[in-house]
């Protein structure tokens, strides 16, 4: 019983905190929110040309500083673990691509200045495909890598 009255006090405290805070204006929850500084146009692209246009990396440079991990066979198209790691100076951005998806620009992340320009996510592949690696430095040029994933049964539907 004294348990049970325990963590009703606690809740009942904790609630009361969080919303005395929310009501001083100390949490503001719509900052939290997504910023509609995104790229929609990008993300929205239908194939993998009019995604590199709209991030504006149409003439991305070929880079071996750019270290993209990737499994060679990804069994389960669902769920496909990719690290991108950009070991060139000044990288604002890192953007990932998979050329066959349905919409191709799968995750872009800004870094701030100082921070280790470095991304772990994981992805869906509809089909075997090239995973591209784009980086952007700040003074706005862009470099590429890619590696091709295998496939064996499709995360999109497939």
């Amino acid at each position: 019983m004294d348990m049970f009255r325990r963590s009703l006090l606690k809740g009942v405290s904790a609630s009361g905190a969080l919303a005395a805070a929310l009501a001083a204006g100390i949490l503001k929850p719509t900052e939290v929110l997504a910023a509609d500084e995104w790229n929609r146009a990008a993300f929205d692209s239908k194939d993998a040309g009019a995604a590199l246009k709209a991030i504006g990396a149409s003439s991305a440079t070929d880079s071996k500083d750019i270290v993209l991990t990737a499994p060679e066979i990804a069994e389960n198209g669902a769920v496909v673990p990719i690290t991108v790691l950009s070991n060139i100076p000044n990288t604002i951005s890192i953007a990932l691509l998979s050329l066959k998806n349905p919409l191709p620009l799968a995750a872009a992340f800004d870094f701030s200045e100082g921070a280790m320009p470095e991304m772990q996510v994981r992805v869906r592949l509809a089909e075997t495909t090239a995973v591209r690696a784009l980086v952007k430095t700040a003074d706005g040029k862009f470099f590429a890598t890619q590696k091709e994933v295998k496939v064996t049964v499709g995360g999109c539907g497939g």
